[in-house]
């Protein structure tokens, strides 16, 4: 077994190597020799890893769903390409969504993603920012159903 003064180091020169002691420690229940420090950092990034892509799929879904709803000139030629998207991401985010925590991440950022698509939205399109709602025109449920579009 390596001395867990040696993982720090082993960290920073193999990571695949370090998860791989790190795995076999806490398999063994082998608590003593852990590198607690950088294992709780790797947790710590696991989660925001997470978030990050819930918060970024989220943000492409809106985008997206705003597009097809209010960018009447370009949906002709962009439309079905928007419900590919649309689909894609709601795909990404069902999967991320089997997790309690992180659908409830979701409901806490959703008027804040909001914001940033309609921005992103007024930008592209150059509509005049009273075409699109202030606040999110649509319901989390409508947001997730592969079934619904605007």
């Amino acid at each position: 077994m390596m001395s867990s003064s040696l993982l720090p180091d082993l960290y920073e020169d193999d990571y695949v190597a370090w998860l791989d002691v790190t795995l076999d420690q806490l398999k063994n229940h082998d608590i003593k020799h852990l590198d607690i420090k950088n294992l709780i950092e790797e947790i710590e990034s696991l989660g925001r890893e997470q978030r990050h892509k819930v918060e970024s799929y989220l943000l492409r879904l809106l985008i997206h769903l705003l597009l097809y709803q209010y960018w009447h000139s370009e949906r002709e030629w962009s439309g079905k390409g928007w419900e590919k998207e649309i689909d894609n991401f709601r795909l990404e985010l069902d999967l991320l969504l089997e997790s309690k925590v992180l659908l409830n991440y979701l409901t806490t950022i959703l008027e804040k993603d909001y914001q940033k698509a309609r921005k992103d939205v007024l930008r592209k399109s150059k509509l005049p920012p009273d075409t699109l709602p202030l606040t999110c025109p649509y319901t989390l449920e409508q947001i997730l159903n592969p079934d619904w579009l605007p």
